[in-house]
């Protein structure tokens, strides 16, 4: 992708996913994540309705009138997207690939983190942590964001979910927003999973088609691996080979599942080709 190219994407992106920060998902973000409490602001004469507690008897006594302390929300917050850049992401048979969708989702949470003046940092991951980007703050630095979303290639197809929460848990030692995009064709990482969620607000964000939950009866085809480039031909008049597809299918999505609540995580499923602004709205309003 030359670099005309990337920058018109980019645009693109900002342009839509702007909008949707700024006039949705703004006040719905800041109600969800509080800040890390409450810090002194100033001291102001009472007025009436003030609660009694909230006097300050020493600036009382000095003046000979009653005045309040005055507290405001420690707002600043960091935020973290893990998205996953593994060879399944490159899938789609509607109007977008799992990547593509992965990339607005992300690019409306770092729209939302920076309306509220919150840092926002970036793990791509594949089996290895193929990218880090360290929290900032500042427009600039998510259209960097959003850029490596567009244009990265990692080098590895692969995918390992516990490589990046062990990262994450190295790297990051304060308690972060963190948000994991992926498909979650992946296993084994309940322990991990546990370990960093008990330390951070985490949620999982499973992205995925249609076409992924049953296999087509469509007769013998050459089928992909999109994560070890393996090709095989697959006989889908076997409905036998079918069941097991669909039960393979769904038991990955149930470990996802039942392995984020156990760990105390959130959870939201996305289809590519439904309103991810509704899904994440409704996400919003629950956690608040």
């Amino acid at each position: 992708m030359d670099t005309k190219e990337l920058l018109k994407k980019v645009r693109k992106i900002e342009i839509k996913t702007r909008r949707l920060s700024d006039h949705i998902f703004g006040g719905e973000y800041h109600s969800t994540f509080k800040g890390r409490g409450m810090t002194f602001s100033e001291v102001r004469q009472y007025q009436f309705g003030d609660d009694v507690r909230s006097i300050d008897w020493n600036v009382t006594a000095r003046y000979n009138q009653p005045f309040v302390k005055v507290f405001e929300e420690e707002r600043e917050l960091t935020m973290v997207l893990m998205v996953d850049v593994s060879g399944s992401e490159q899938f789609g048979t509607v109007d977008q690939f799992k990547r593509e969708v992965l990339t607005e989702i992300s690019a409306t949470l770092a729209f939302s983190a920076m309306q509220n003046n919150d840092k926002v940092g970036l793990i791509l991951f594949s089996d290895e942590v193929e990218l880090f980007i360290p929290p900032k703050k500042g427009k600039s630095h998510v259209l960097r964001i959003i850029r490596e979303l567009l244009e990265f290639e990692p080098a590895s197809r692969k995918t390992d979910l516990s490589v990046a929460l062990k990262f994450l848990s190295n790297v990051l030692k304060k308690k972060a927003i963190v948000f994991v995009l992926s498909d979650f064709m992946t296993a084994s990482y309940e322990q991990t999973l546990r370990i960093t969620g008990n330390k951070h607000d985490l949620t999982g964000i499973r992205i995925y088609d249609p076409r992924e939950a049953e296999l087509p009866n469509v007769g013998l085809v050459p089928m992909l691996d999109a994560e070890t480039g393996q090709v095989r031909m697959i006989n889908t008049q076997s409905g036998r080979l079918r069941r097991q597809y669909e039960a393979s299918y769904l038991e990955r999505v149930n470990y996802f599942r039942d392995t984020f609540t156990r760990a105390g995580c959130g959870i939201l499923d996305c289809r590519v080709d439904e309103s991810y602004v509704k899904k994440l709205l409704g996400y919003f309003k629950r956690r608040g």
